[in-house]
This record gives structure tokens, sequence and C-alpha cells, in this order.
């Protein structure tokens, strides 16, 4: 908490006398970005007055292992899609946070476009928004297109990959690929009502890669930028030991996201240091429930503090977020108690005090 403390005091001092205007001083190596770019506090808070609160999951489908297998066109499941975020309409969840992959972008643009539609066509009818992820530094680095492997029993994310992988998120010549990739979907959808935000980055840093990510969260904001949609963008804090990348990603971003699997001592202060910037609060990530980040403790703070809450996991399925990080269940039998999700593939919720107190929250 003490370096949450250090970071906050050294993005005060990039600043004029509010987190709304124009940095005075850039992170080393980056490019600044012009005061008219960046949404203006005002305009972002004006912004999330015209939603109500924000509650949702992280979704994947239960049918799908990771991105690639969500979103190639052998098997995107429009079927499960509906299915699945009809369960989350019922008790009231209006966002969901859907991960993207330039690979199946690269392998056909116009299809993979097509069935972004095809996928906000259904969460519309399901009254949710989306936010769309465009890269993420977690988990497995060699992404392939094609069939995705089978989960491995009872390990937590066992087929997820990042986007790009490693070493290519560090070689400036894989951006030459990547640009093109957001830039074409961004445009596509700069004016689609059904997208509530981009997220151009998820964990940058992550898996080892450290500030060598630096680089391309830079030229993900400088390409979002250039196309500069009507709907906001962010990258989310989340580790509080990088400095560069947390200064960059809360000077660039209009709405300030964040990802917290903390007890509620230690989330409320991060809410209250993260206040400090003047802008929307969401938490993009969090509910891990045997570390004490559940729905009971955690959702009623946020909804108390106006932070939109989208926790990790809506159905038990293939990417295996049930079972815990780095505890895997070697046979893939139950866990003691379900580490992320919400429902059963049935339907039926994990635990009921839970989805209760979630319309509850939701007012449905």
């Amino acid at each position: 908490m003490k370096k949450l403390v250090v970071l906050l005091l050294l993005l005060s001092s990039f600043t004029t006398d509010s987190w709304g205007q124009k940095a005075k001083s850039k992170a080393k190596g980056s490019a600044p970005i012009a005061a008219d770019q960046r949404w203006s506090a005002e305009k972002a808070n004006a912004w999330y007055r015209t939603y109500p609160w924000m509650s949702g999951a992280n979704f994947t489908p239960s049918t799908a292992i990771n991105q690639l297998e969500m979103w190639q066109a052998a098997t995107f499941d429009p079927a499960t899609i509906d299915r699945e975020l009809g369960w989350a309409e019922g008790i009231g969840f209006n966002t969901m946070r859907v991960f993207l992959h330039s690979l199946a972008w690269q392998q056909d643009p116009e299809g993979f476009k097509k069935r972004m539609d095809t996928y906000l066509a259904i969460a519309d009818k399901h009254q949710i928004k989306t936010m769309f992820v465009f890269f993420d530094d977690c988990w497995n680095k060699d992404a392939k297109p094609g069939p995705q492997p089978a989960p491995k029993p009872g390990v937590h994310n066992s087929g997820w990959v990042q986007d790009p992988g490693d070493p290519e998120s560090r070689d400036s010549l894989t951006f030459s690929k990547l640009r093109p990739y957001v830039q074409d979907v961004l445009t596509h959808f700069a004016h689609d009502k059904r997208i509530l935000l981009w997220d151009l980055f998820n964990e940058p840093g992550n898996s080892g890669k450290l500030a060598t990510s630096l680089p391309l969260v830079r030229n993900v904001f400088a390409w979002a930028q250039a196309v500069r949609p009507d709907q906001p963008l962010t990258v989310g804090l989340w580790n509080w030991d990088f400095e560069a990348l947390n200064t960059y990603q809360a000077l660039h971003s209009d709405i300030i996201t964040y990802h917290n699997y903390d007890e509620v001592p230690a989330h409320q202060r991060i809410i209250e240091l993260l206040a400090t910037h003047g802008r929307p609060l969401i938490c993009t990530e969090y509910m891990a429930r045997p570390r004490n980040s559940r729905f009971a403790n955690i959702l009623p703070l946020l909804k108390k503090q106006n932070v939109g809450a989208i926790n990790w996991g809506l159905v038990d399925g293939k990417t295996n977020t049930k079972y815990q990080w780095d505890v895997p269940i070697a046979d893939g039998g139950e866990p003691v108690e379900w580490f992320h999700e919400v429902f059963r593939k049935d339907g039926t919720p994990y635990r009921a005090d839970e989805t209760n107190l979630i319309r509850k929250m939701n007012g449905k």
C-alpha cells in the first residue's frame, strides 16, 4: 500500500490542477496526448451519469477455453452465448467484459467483425452493454489459430492465451500487424451504442513481462486516440509495483479501471486513492472467494461508492476458473469452494444467496 501512495504522489506531479487537464510531463519514451484527445474529467463524469450502476462479469461462454475458441468461425457459439447472457440478465447484470484476439481477426477480418456484431446483438437483446478488451499479457504465451487444446483437469485457465504472445509483445516489428487490427475494429464500431468502453490492454506487464509491455501500451493508446471512438478508452491498473506502466495508464485513460481481489479494507483504500483522479471508477476484476473477495462483502462496497462492479467469471466451463490460481486439483474434482463463477453449466446458481444478493443490488 505504501507503493500505491507513492505512485499517486508521483502522478500528482505529472498534472496541472485537475486530473482532467493536459499532462505537463509524460512517462519516459511516451508521446504526448493532446488535451482534446483524452476526455476531460468533466466529460468522463457526464458520460458515467448517463448509465445506471454498472454490474456484471468477465464473460467467456462455457464452451470456449480461451478467446480464440470464442471468436474463431468454427467454434463461435451464439446459442450458448444467448443462453448464458440470459442467465446474467435474470440477476440484473447489465455489463460484460469480453476479450478479443488479434489472431482471430487476422484469419478473417470481416468475419470476425460480423461475429462481434452477432455477439453485440445477443447482448443487446438481454439489455447488456459490452466492454471489449484488445490485448492481454496473462497466461500462455504461444497462441495458435485453429483448434484449441482441451482443458487440463483442475487447472485454472489452462488454455487462456496472451495477445500478442511472448516475445512478440516485446518486438516493435509485431506492432505493424497489430495496429490495423485495433484501428479496423475501433473504426467499425466507433459509434456503436451497444459498446460501453474499450479496454485496450489487460494486465500489461503480467507473465514476467514487466515494463517491456510499456511500448505496446503507448502504441495502443496512440492507435486508439487516432480513431477516437465515441466510447471511452482505458487500460486498468492492477499491480502497484509497476510505476512506469501505472503512471502511463492512469494519465491516458478516459475512465479509471482497476483490478482488486483483496478483502474490504484493502479494496476500500484502493477506491479512496484512485478517486483522487476525479474520474469514474470501474472495478473490472474482483471476486475470489477463498481470498475473501466475495459478492457478500465487495458488491455492497462498490455500489455504495458508485464504482462499477465486474467480477471474474459467469458460468463454470472450459476456462476452469472455478479452480484457484496455482492450486490445481489433479483429478478435476470439485474444489472445496469455487474461486470464480456465478452459475453451474445447467444455469443453477453456485450459491443462491449470492444470486439473490446480486438481484437485490441490481434492483431486479
